[in-house]
């Protein structure tokens, strides 16, 4: 996602956030879950194209280009990610990462957080909070109005015979809408490979 779309997408949503797709599936250890040679745990990392992501937010949040962020526009890019912070959490993850005690957090610890707050976020809660972006009036189902909308709002040029064929492969049901069960079976399936 280029920070160009992170930014649009931030303004045309007006809510701040700027979602991130579930990370599960794409998460990755660097080795076995032990390593051979120390017999520890192998850190998680996250794929290269969410590093991507993650480093574009941090640059379009580091205002005054001086390659750190402060506790605001921490917290503000946090929430703009999609994390539900208080600021008493932005506070504390500052403290431990800002070992100079400057009050800004750099890229590098920035990163390491993310880390660890992407990784630690719960799949079904990321699948659940995707489904609310396509049924934004919440009347629990994703019409060809609505991936019309969504699709518009991520650039995708798709017509409409192309959306309805998508929502022909998975509605189970077949009643011409996707429920949130019947997201969740497509988003679990994407997931296993």
């Amino acid at each position: 996602m280029s920070s160009t779309r992170v930014q649009r997408s931030h303004q045309e949503r007006g809510d701040g956030a700027v979602p991130l797709y579930p990370l599960s599936r794409t998460a990755r250890t660097t080795g076995s879950a032990r390593t051979a040679r120390t017999g520890r745990r192998a850190k998680q990392e996250l794929p290269e194209e969410q590093k991507k992501e993650l480093k574009e937010a941090f640059e379009l949040f580091d205002t005054d280009k001086i390659g750190s962020i402060d506790y605001h526009e921490l917290k503000v890019l946090m929430r703009a990610l999609g994390f539900q912070v208080t600021k008493r959490e932005v506070l504390d993850l500052v403290e431990d990462v800002d070992v100079q005690r400057s009050g800004r957090v750099d890229f590098n610890d920035y990163m390491e957080i993310m880390r660890r707050k992407v990784l630690a976020r719960d799949p079904d809660e990321e699948i659940a909070r995707a489904f609310e972006l396509f049924d934004e009036d919440g009347s629990g189902t994703i019409t060809l109005r609505k991936m019309r909308r969504v699709a518009k709002e991520l650039g995708e040029n798709l017509g409409d015979d192309e959306l309805q064929a998508m929502i022909d492969e998975f509605d189970q049901n077949q009643d011409g809408e996707i429920d949130m069960d019947e997201f969740f079976m497509i988003m679990k399936q994407s997931t296993e490979f």
